[in-house]
C-alpha cells in the first residue's frame, strides 16, 4: 500500500510540475492543486501506521499515532488553498483585462536581459583589450 501511495504522490508531483510550466493560468492553478494533493499524500504516508489517538491517559505511548504529519498536512491544505485563491483572483483579473488566460512575456524583463547581455559583451571586450595591452607591454620590455 505504501508503494502505491508513493507512486501516486510522485505522479501528482510530476503532472503538477508539468502543468506549472505551462503558460495558461488555468493550467498553473490545476498544477498547483495537484502538487498540493501530492504533498498531502506524502505527509500522511510519512506518518506510518495508524495508532491510538494521542490523548494522555488513554493508552501506551508507543501505541499513539504521530500527530505531526496530520498537523503538517492541515497546514499544507491551508497554504494551498490561500495560494490557489490568489492565483484564481489573478486569473480572473487577467481574463477581465485581456479575455485570455495566457501569461504574456514581460517587455521590461526582456529589456533587462538584453541590457545584461550588452553589458557582458562590453565587459568581455574591455577585458580582451586589457589583456592585449598587457601582452603588448610585456613584449616591449
Amino acid at each position: 500500500m505504501s508503494v502505491l501511495l508513493a507512486f501516486t504522490a510522485a505522479s501528482l508531483f510530476a503532472i503538477g510540475t508539468w502543468l506549472l510550466l505551462q503558460r495558461r493560468l488555468t493550467r498553473i492553478v490545476v498544477g498547483l492543486g495537484l502538487i498540493g494533493h501530492g504533498t498531502n499524500i506524502l505527509l500522511i504516508t510519512s506518518g506510518g501506521e495508524g495508532g491510538l489517538p494521542p490523548v494522555i491517559g488513554k493508552g501506551d505511548a508507543e501505541d499513539f499515532a504521530d500527530p505531526l504529519p496530520q498537523a503538517l498536512a492541515l497546514t499544507a491544505i491551508v497554504i494551498t488553498f490561500g495560494v490557489t485563491a490568489f492565483l484564481l483572483a489573478m486569473a480572473y483579473r487577467s481574463w477581465q483585462l485581456t479575455h485570455d488566460d495566457v501569461v504574456a512575456d514581460d517587455l521590461e524583463d526582456r529589456l533587462i536581459a538584453a541590457n545584461r547581455r550588452r553589458d557582458a559583451d562590453v565587459a568581455d571586450a574591455e577585458a580582451a583589450d586589457l589583456e592585449r595591452e598587457s601582452d603588448s607591454s610585456g613584449d616591449e620590455s
